[in-house]
């Protein structure tokens, strides 16, 4: 049975830095694109940011958000600097069964996510 797990979220203070953490089990993802996503109140779930040959990230997080992977653990991380009020949301890390980033209505697995909340 394949888990991704979340953790690392928690409250903060704008500015502050967090890293997220997303172990997976049942089976290895080192092929595959990881990534995480978000979902604030009232608001459809978006992009965040994917790895696989290549990482990528939304333009709302580029230069403060960076996404790795460490294929020994099976688990993928996203460290945040420089939090802002808006970042606030639940962090949900997903895969594809594939290598290639495909959209987030196609990943495969999902988290049950980790919230994430900064206030101003």
């Amino acid at each position: 049975q394949v888990q991704l797990v979340e953790s690392g979220g928690g409250l903060v203070q704008a500015g502050d830095s967090l890293r997220l953490s997303c172990a997976a089990s049942g089976r290895s993802f080192s092929s595959s694109a990881m990534g995480w996503f978000r979902q604030a109140p009232g608001k459809e779930r978006e992009f965040v940011a994917v790895i696989n040959r290549r990482t990528d990230y939304a333009d709302s997080v580029k230069g403060r958000f960076t996404i790795s992977r460490d294929n020994a653990k099976n688990t993928v991380y996203l460290q945040m600097n420089s939090l802002k009020p808006e970042d606030t949301a639940v962090y949900y890390c997903a895969a594809d069964s594939g290598g290639s980033y495909r959209g987030i209505t196609d990943m495969d697995y999902w988290g049950k996510g980790t919230l994430v909340t900064v206030s101003s």
